[in-house]
């Protein structure tokens, strides 16, 4: 184990979460144009691969999607969603951000989709033994991308890093995760348009638990 790892399991912590949604309100607050306008256009990119004629776009007889969105889906849009966090992390450290910086996340391109694709098979898989292994690792794999982006460490010691350090208040992200996922249920019901704000906005505060639990670096990674 490194020691970086042996030093966050050894760390003590408590659990904000009405610190974590003030200070998420306030990161998301300094860019909002922004991420409203990345995340309309991640939806209009979505909408438009699936619209292409089968194969390529979703067949809505068959109800299966096409190869154009799934390839979207499974290996590119993890990697777009990665950008709130980059763009995040820029705005808590205080540091210059733009537009840019949200595809910044393909500088990282493999370690973030094989955080993605590892810990969603993972997951689906405890999901299949009696769902509560896949509950608990869905929920102790939130720091995952954070760690990649952050930390600059792979993608297994950022699974299991996350996993470890969040299992000892397991309880308490599956209420912070109950309160995101009643927050976009909310957006949704606003027509929809309520999660251009939502679901950036749960980006910005799962950032500012991490900058609290985990602690951010310093200074930002150099743009390549």
């Amino acid at each position: 184990m490194s020691s970086f790892s042996s030093d966050l399991l050894g760390h003590e912590y408590e659990v904000n979460i009405g610190q974590y949604f003030s200070r998420g309100w306030g990161i998301f607050k300094e860019f909002a144009w922004a991420f409203v306008v990345y995340t309309l256009a991640l939806v209009i990119i979505g909408l438009v691969l699936g619209a292409l004629p089968a194969p390529l776009g979703n067949d809505p007889e068959q109800g299966t999607p096409g190869a154009l969105s799934l390839i979207y889906q499974v290996i590119f849009y993890p990697v777009l969603m990665a950008g709130y966090y980059i763009v995040a992390f820029q705005i808590a450290r205080n540091r210059p951000k733009a537009f840019g910086d949200f595809f910044r996340s393909f500088n990282k391109f493999l370690p973030i989709f094989l955080v993605s694709l590892v810990g969603g098979l993972l997951t689906f898989l405890g999901c299949l033994a009696f769902l509560i292994p896949g509950l608990y690792l869905a929920v102790s794999y939130t720091f995952a991308q954070p760690l990649v982006i952050d930390k600059n460490i792979g993608f297994w010691q950022a699974l299991e890093t996350s996993r470890k350090v969040i299992s000892k208040k397991w309880f308490s992200f599956l209420g912070l995760g109950l309160l995101l996922i009643l927050l976009n249920i909310g957006g949704l019901i606003a027509l929809g348009i309520g999660l251009l704000i939502t679901a950036p906005l749960s980006f910005c505060i799962i950032a500012a638990a991490y900058e609290d639990i985990i602690g951010l670096n310093s200074v930002a990674e150099p743009t390549v």
